[in-house]
């Protein structure tokens, strides 16, 4: 009995100090969500910030100056407010003007050098051919023109033209993390210039730091595929012969670029498959540099491209990533550009794709006067999720698929593809001049991009039939149809077929494409 006695009184200690502690972390778990719900209101409630930006790139700059222009308290938080030294994001098609203009930030584009590029010079096995933009396209209202750069200096203006707002914050500071309750993003955690680590609350948090997010996988479950390097550097002090064009040439075992990004500044680059990268620290990508690239590179460039080198330019590499957007199912945080959404940089077309959301996102919130409406701001996210669909996959797809095309092989197949690709390009006419506007974002629309792929098959499909089909031209004609969906496909499954191609998506793409006016 006495031994029936003890153990009862010792499970009913135990259960109590199950139930003392339970008690405790529930209560203790209340009182910090609480803290934080009562933290944020007394910040909106004593002038704290409407949105939260994370990074003061292009994007979140630019969106900034927007959401500022439309009454928002803005707050960003940049790591280093240093004028950014980067090679990429240094050349704006066409489209991408248009998307600066409506912002009203057109201006950004003066006082840094930027120099005006008419369209593309395309360089082939000892071929060019110079394609430029379509000057009469009577559905896009604006110079057809785009613009060469240091993206730094143009970082730098979008900056300048932000933070003169009264409600703008600019502050230099390392976010830790977010804020996260209950699937709700609350703010963030940063350490200030000081050192000191504090948090921040708004009822809505902008990611827009870049394609090395630390904040991304807080937010989204989408990984960035790894496809090439980049290989880049600046030859000072001269200019090109023809600097009004952006010269890419069709090496092997890949691509080239060269363009002016300045008056005295010519950039250079080379793409780089997936393997063994030469090492810098050693010479050996100099010499891969000097002796395998140089001399695929025409003589009008050679010079400019070796001088570089020759002076011990600064050289760089970039991994190449692709990644396709996601929505997020967490509420009061969205992400944009390069954090957001990837694709291969052979288009150049990764600023025109951010300043089509900013400006897409920024028409959606127009209408809400408070954003800590949770249901009503994620509405707001799901909404441009998919009418930004229509443009974003299109320039995605075509940057992904252009930049395979671009590959040399000695496959029979793929070099058919990607000699008629060049052909059609130079061949001049409604081909030319159609490609030439996807390219430049001066008509992003699903259906040109398929049809022009399909001409290029077809023509492809010719090259290979000439003179007489064969069996052998005949299975390499049909592999090349193969190849063709195979760059198409799985492209248009990651970015959404429904979305892409929806009549709804592109009236209201179009809509806000459209009504946007210049702030």
């Amino acid at each position: 009995m006495d031994m029936y006695f003890t153990q009862v009184c010792l499970w009913t200690t135990l259960l109590a100090v199950v139930l003392t502690w339970a008690i405790f972390h529930v209560s203790n778990r209340k009182k910090k969500s609480t803290k934080l719900v009562d933290t944020a209101a007394q910040e909106r409630t004593y002038g704290g910030p409407d949105v939260i930006i994370v990074g003061a790139g292009v994007g979140g700059s630019a969106l900034a100056y927007a959401l500022a222009k439309d009454g928002r308290r803005v707050h960003v938080i940049e790591r280093d407010m240093s004028e950014p030294v980067r090679m990429m994001g240094e050349f704006m098609q066409p489209g991408g003007r248009l998307m600066l203009a409506k912002l009203g930030l057109q201006d950004c584009l003066e006082e840094i050098d930027a120099q005006k590029a008419t369209g593309l010079a395309l360089y082939k096995d000892g071929e060019k051919a110079v394609i430029p933009f379509p000057v009469e396209d009577n559905n896009f209202p604006y110079e057809p023109t785009g613009r060469s750069f240091h993206n730094g200096r143009f970082v730098q203006r979008l900056r300048q033209k932000a933070s003169p707002l009264p409600n703008v914050k600019l502050e230099e500071g390392t976010v830790k993390s977010l804020i996260e309750e209950n699937g709700m993003i609350k703010g963030v955690t940063y350490k200030n210039s000081s050192g000191e680590e504090t948090m921040l609350f708004a009822p809505l948090t902008v990611v827009c730091d870049g394609c090395f997010s630390n904040l991304r996988r807080s937010v989204n479950d989408n990984d960035a595929e790894v496809m090439s390097y980049q290989v880049g550097f600046i030859s000072k002090n001269c200019q090109l012969e023809e600097p009004g064009y952006l010269h890419l040439v069709m090496a092997k075992p890949s691509f080239t670029m060269v363009y002016q990004i300045s008056s005295t500044d010519v950039r250079c680059s080379v793409e780089i498959l997936p393997g063994k990268i030469p090492s810098i620290a050693n010479g050996e990508m100099t010499n891969f540099l000097r002796n395998t690239m140089a001399p695929q590179v025409p003589q009008n460039l050679r010079k400019i491209f070796l001088k570089g080198i020759n002076e011990g330019a600064q050289i760089k590499v970039m991994p190449l990533k692709r990644m396709s957007a996601t929505l997020s199912n967490k509420k009061g945080v969205i992400v944009l550009g390069d954090a957001f959404n990837m694709r291969h940089p052979a288009i150049a077309s990764g600023m025109m794709v951010l300043l089509s959301d900013i400006l897409i996102l920024r028409r959606l919130l127009q209408p809400l006067e408070y954003l800590g409406d949770v249901n009503k701001v994620s509405e707001v996210i799901k909404s441009f999720y998919v009418i930004r669909k229509p443009m974003s996959a299109t320039v995605n797809t075509l940057g992904n698929a252009f930049s395979q095309v671009l590959i040399a092989s000695t496959d029979e197949a793929k070099e058919a593809m990607r000699q008629s690709c060049y052909d059609y390009l130079s061949s001049g006419g409604y081909g030319s001049s159609g490609l030439m506007a996807l390219l430049g974002g001066m008509n992003p629309r699903p259906l040109s991009l398929i049809y022009h792929l399909f001409v290029v098959t077809l023509s492809a499909t010719g090259q290979l039939l000439y003179p007489f089909p064969s069996p052998l031209r005949i299975w390499h004609s049909v592999r090349l149809f193969g190849l063709s969906l195979k760059m198409l496909v799985p492209h248009l499954k990651a970015e959404g077929v429904g979305q892409m191609f929806s009549p709804a998506s592109a009236a209201a793409y179009r809509k806000s494409y459209m009504s946007a006016t210049a702030l």
